[in-house]
């Protein structure tokens, strides 16, 4: 049975979650990826984000969809949890995909979209935004945490968030 409410997709890090304190562990020689990942527990919460996922409840089904690697789900739902956000479901990168992340994400949208109508997604990365938006999907740019050129290579050149 296909349910009836359409879906409000969104991204974490960059959305709901704030990454700054953890860009150092990308910015290092070499990058450490292990160290970046574990401490996304300690992310600080961005409320305009967990705002509008709040009012999107209202009339959506929230999903998540994140380049975070599929390893830290338990880090992330638990993370979800003690933010009071609903801790599922979550879409996330299989731990060996390095595809950049507008490439991922297309793919789990228009998986979604077989049995759900997609109604928003919300991303803070431009080169996801952009791609979505030429597919036609009713997506918005976050904007509330301006985005890090690091991040940015991590989430297109590295395919690791």
């Amino acid at each position: 049975m296909i349910d009836s409410r359409p879906l409000a997709v969104f991204d974490i890090d960059g959305v709901l979650a704030d990454v700054t304190h953890r860009l150092h562990h990308l910015r290092a020689r070499p990058q450490r990826w292990e160290r970046f990942f574990a401490a996304a527990d300690t992310d600080p919460l961005l409320e305009e984000g967990a705002d509008r996922l709040r009012a999107a409840q209202r009339d959506h089904d929230v999903v998540y969809l994140t380049g975070r690697p599929e390893r830290n789900r338990r880090l992330t739902e638990r993370w979800l949890a003690r933010n009071d956000l609903p801790t599922g479901p979550l879409h996330m990168r299989d731990d060996y995909d390095y595809r950049p992340a507008r490439e991922m994400k297309r793919e789990v949208l228009r998986w979604l979209a077989e049995e759900r109508e997609v109604a928003s997604v919300l991303d803070d990365d431009p080169a996801v935004v952009r791609v979505l938006a030429a597919d036609g999907w009713p997506v918005e740019l976050a904007t509330w945490l301006p985005h890090s050129s690091t991040l940015q290579d991590a989430q297109e050149n590295k395919g690791r968030t």
